[in-house]
């Protein structure tokens, strides 16, 4: 009688944990389920916000550098913001396993006045770039950009950054090397 008393409580014991085990599964991916849900809903009101505040449409890197030098990109995302002076700005954001490829193809893009371009990419410190970054985000709503990858670019020392002068794009190239991350900022000049 002890044995089969001590039998039935092992059993029950080993179910109560294949139970718990269960419902912890199934809340875990429940959980996880939901936070994609939402990730994905703050990312969409984002993008929609974006687009109505600070008057930001989507654009493809194609069109902004139409001779791609067989460049692969990608998880591209890019967009064009017209500030309330008029010229465009362009903010893309992509990976690439080619730097080299990236920035040779951005050098060779068409000019509108080669006197105002550069041949060569240059390779310059970082600091000045993070400072008007930083500077810049504190203009736009809360909320709009996921400004994330700021804390990367300030505390990773192997970010590269370049700059690309073809008249009228100037490009920013933010590098990181880790993880083939690129953020680029296109300034239009007139």
């Amino acid at each position: 009688m002890k044995k089969t008393f001590i039998l039935m409580l092992a059993f029950t014991v080993m179910s109560c944990n294949k139970i718990e085990e269960t419902v912890t599964e199934t809340v875990n991916s429940a959980k996880e389920k939901a936070q994609q849900k939402t990730n994905e809903l703050v990312q969409e009101t984002v993008n929609e916000q974006l687009t109505k505040l600070v008057n930001a449409e989507t654009v493809s890197f194609s069109t902004v550098f139409p001779n791609q030098n067989n460049l692969v990109l990608e998880n591209e995302v890019g967009k064009k913001v017209a500030f309330p002076n008029g010229s465009p700005f362009y903010v893309f954001k992509y990976k690439t396993s080619d730097k080299d490829l990236l920035l040779k193809t951005l050098v060779e893009q068409p000019t509108a006045d080669e006197t105002q371009s550069k041949k060569e990419f240059q390779k310059v410190d970082g600091a000045a770039i993070v400072e008007k970054i930083t500077f810049f985000e504190k203009f736009l709503p809360a909320n709009t950009i996921d400004t994330s990858f700021l804390n990367d670019i300030k505390s990773d020392k192997n970010i590269e950054y370049y700059k690309i002068k073809r008249f009228p794009n100037a490009s920013t190239v933010i590098y990181n090397p880790k993880t083939q991350m690129v953020y680029q900022f296109v300034e239009v000049k007139k």
